[in-house]
């Protein structure tokens, strides 16, 4: 991809201070987008941006909520002071509480909802309204995940929140294309990441049960981010993207 796609970029990424949102970052920062590096854990994010930064510079970190409003408006003042604008906005930042649904409990619900669902519907807000402004155009991009296409054992409340932002992704496209605003959503299927290692059998539970051998990894995510984000997919919104191996294809259950 060329880097004259990403000429005078900027972009906020959620929940980045490792794993695909971190992979994320790297591949922005390569193609000389300006950054605003996000993750709740402060210390990540300050690691996470200063290894940025000594590999490509224009990188700020910023640990906070991001399923906050206040702390999303916060984000984008920032970027905007730091880097002078804001182009892109990637709302990677979720959480997976898994639970029966039987059993599951309201304050579990709550918590995923928020994130998942208002944190990136609040950042596309925000992002949106900054990039009108600027009458620039720009990105929007969701992270849903494969379990918003297929049911997944224990993960009801998080599959239905996933689903969501990729109709989110829809019914934006009603609302943001006469700005020149493009909103697209990611499916991603089993990554292998920081977390998912600290599960020994995962990369080989997954490759046995992907088509095409193994999990994913973080920079095949990124890859594709990179391109729904870029001036060469401007013509492409309110789609989703699935990056599986083939698993949705076939859906074998990694419990069996």
């Amino acid at each position: 991809m060329s880097a004259a796609s990403f000429n005078q970029q900027v972009a906020i990424v959620t929940g980045a201070g490792q794993g695909i949102g971190f992979r994320i970052c790297q591949e922005l920062a390569k193609q000389g987008v300006s950054v605003l590096l996000n993750d709740i854990d402060e210390k990540l994010t300050a690691k996470a941006a200063k290894s940025i930064n000594d590999q490509y510079g224009s990188c700020i970190g910023l640990a906070g909520d991001a399923a906050s409003p206040q702390f999303i408006q916060q984000m984008v003042n920032a970027a905007v002071t730091e880097f002078g604008k804001l182009t892109i906005a990637i709302a990677n930042a979720g959480i997976t509480v898994f639970g029966d649904f039987l059993t599951y409990t309201p304050e579990d619900l709550h918590k995923v909802t928020q994130m998942n669902l208002g944190g990136s519907f609040f950042l596309a807000q925000a992002a949106a309204k900054q990039i009108i402004k600027q009458q620039s155009g720009g990105s929007i991009l969701f992270m849903s995940s494969v379990t918003g296409h297929q049911a997944h054992k224990n993960l009801a409340a998080y599959g239905m929140t996933k689903a969501a932002l990729e109709l989110l992704a829809k019914h934006l496209v009603l609302e943001l294309s006469p700005y020149r605003i493009n909103v697209n959503a990611l499916a991603p299927g089993a990554t292998l990441t920081e977390r998912t290692a600290e599960d020994g059998t995962y990369e080989k539970t997954w490759s046995t049960i992907t088509p095409m051998g193994r999990p994913a990894y973080p920079s095949d995510i990124a890859h594709a981010a990179l391109f729904l984000v870029s001036e060469n997919a401007r013509h492409i919104t309110g789609q989703s993207l699935v990056i599986d191996g083939g698993w949705t294809s076939i859906s074998p259950s990694p419990y069996e």
